[in-house]
């Protein structure tokens, strides 16, 4: 299935060209508006003051623009507030300080980068638009959650640059929000899920402030990854989602929250550690860093197949009042259309460094699979694909099935003959050359974003990375933005999955069914 032509496709034939002659856009053509100077200052008015943003390449960027007030003090462990308005023009040049967070553990830290920017104001957008954007030619809106287990990670990012997908015709959002305690604690007297109330309030900025640089505020769709498409599919679940966005990317996330007392086992453990209330004074009357001391310590004590308290989003309250996927399967976020799937070895990215796909045995996933009554045929299916497959190998397909693919085929299959809900699934199947990592969690971004020369995404890929997937990845994901159409067969009872591999992408219809049927629930 070929897309139909997009306001889009002049931008990528004239950046492909670009890129073969080893020019910047400016350099390639010149845009109307544009001064092709670094030094250039943008200004936009947005509600609370003006933004001094930076021009170059053809494209405006606006870094770290508040859309909610610091929640620091009296604001600590309490609902997004508005941001105070400010006097002149606020600089807008560089990214905002990152929530509270420790990097990750050794064996990870060598795959997947972090940034500290100090400061308090962590509640922030950054915006990349189109320098010769049009006041009559509104643009359509994608906007990033990033992932990071919902302890880490940062829109400031190399990866996370919106740059390619502003000089292919979007203007491009990327969202900061509470992480760890700050944004997920299960306490007595603190709404749940703070982290996820903060996206509401920044999507609601989206929808009120993004035309002032050039989008449109009809057009908005919201892209999360691992733990941000988590979190945006409690908000698909929603029965005001249509309010927040129009459709939604989900790459890699669960779309399950836990029971309070599930969830909030890491909150519990914390408190009795430093002898505080689970409540708002006692958190409150502790350090950030001594928070993030704590859950580090307590996260770094599990293991990735025992398991151990960990920040999950909690059933319960406003922003997450019921089990997304409960909801999602009864009719929830029908309506607004879905592009979902994940990569083909999420469970590389976990238990491959640690070691711990070495250390399972037989016995290891037997047991495995009593307690989650998985039947044993699945993991006959898994052995006769794989039939030279390690048994952490086998484990971990059977636990990125329960957790990820499981979930994403009932979700799709439940919005069959839904006319106005189409639903696209893919798997990413490109398998890395670095570490034995092969087609693990996190691997896409690159492809996705079309950054692959980024030190963050070399690190996980490698330098090697195939262009052509890059570019197909990341036309579909700007032609879902501006047509709804991905460009591959929609979801239906032949269960279609665009596969992306080295050759660009390929259907395959319900593969590895045999695999799934039957699967638990998490």
């Amino acid at each position: 299935m070929t897309p139909s032509p997009t306001l889009a496709e002049s931008e990528f034939e004239r950046a492909d060209v670009a890129r073969q002659e080893g020019l910047t856009m400016t350099d390639a053509a010149p845009q109307a508006g544009s001064t092709g100077s670094a030094t250039a200052r943008p200004v936009v008015q947005v509600s609370a003051g003006a933004v001094r943003g930076t021009r170059h390449g053809g494209l405006d960027r606006f870094l770290g623009i508040p859309y909610a007030a610091p929640p620091v003090g009296e604001r600590r462990f309490r609902a997004p507030e508005p941001a105070s308005p400010w006097e002149g023009e606020r600089d807008a040049a560089t990214f905002g300080p990152t929530a509270p967070q420790r990097p990750y553990s050794p064996a990870i830290a060598k795959y997947l980068a972090s940034v500290d920017v100090p400061g308090d104001d962590i509640l922030t957008v950054n915006v990349w638009t189109p320098a010769d954007r049009s006041a009559d030619a509104a643009l359509p809106v994608m906007v990033f959650v990033h992932g990071g287990a919902l302890t880490r990670g940062a829109a400031a990012l190399p990866t996370y640059d919106g740059e390619r997908f502003a000089r292919h015709g979007l203007v491009f959002v990327s969202v900061q929000y509470r992480l760890g305690q700050e944004g997920f604690a299960v306490l007595d007297d603190v709404p749940q899920n703070l982290g996820v109330l903060d996206q509401q309030a920044a999507l609601r900025w989206v929808r009120r402030e993004i035309a002032a640089f050039g989008g449109d505020p009809s057009r908005v769709t919201v892209m999360g990854h691992s733990a941000g498409a988590n979190t945006l599919a409690a908000l698909l679940a929603l029965p005001h989602a249509k309010e927040l966005f129009d459709r939604a990317i989900l790459q890699s996330g669960p779309l399950e929250a836990r029971p309070p007392k599930k969830a909030g086992r890491m909150s519990r453990e914390i408190a009795k550690r430093l002898a505080a209330p689970a409540t708002r004074a006692g958190f409150s009357a502790l350090s950030a860093d001594e928070l993030v001391a704590q859950q580090t310590a307590l996260a770094a004590a599990g293991s990735p197949l025992g398991g151990g308290p960990s920040v999950a989003l909690a059933i319960g309250g406003e922003a997450v009042p019921l089990n997304p996927l409960d909801a999602l399967l009864d009719g929830a976020g029908r309506g607004i259309p879905v592009l979902v799937g994940s990569t083909s070895e999420e469970y590389r990215l976990w238990l491959v460094p640690s070691g711990a796909v070495d250390k399972a045995s037989w016995l290891t996933v037997t047991l495995a699979r009593l307690a989650a009554r998985v039947p044993a045929r699945i993991v006959r299916a898994h052995r006769a694909r794989r039939p030279d497959a390690k048994p952490g190998e086998v484990l971990g397909e059977v636990i990125g099935d329960i957790l990820l693919r499981g979930p994403i085929t009932r979700f799709a299959d439940s919005r069959v003959g839904s006319a106005d809900s189409p639903t696209w699934v893919y798997e990413f199947r490109w398998r890395s050359p670095v570490d034995g990592l092969g087609a693990a969690h996190v691997m896409e971004l690159g492809f996705v974003f079309d950054r692959l020369a980024e030190p963050d995404a070399i690190g996980i890929g490698g330098p090697d990375g195939p262009q052509a997937l890059a570019e197909a990845m990341h036309r579909a994901w700007v032609s879902f933005v501006v047509d709804g159409d991905p460009g591959w067969e929609a979801w239906s009872a032949h269960r279609p999955v665009q596969a992306f591999d080295a050759d660009g992408g390929h259907i395959d219809y319900a593969p590895r069914q045999d695999e799934l049927d039957g699967l638990p629930r998490a």
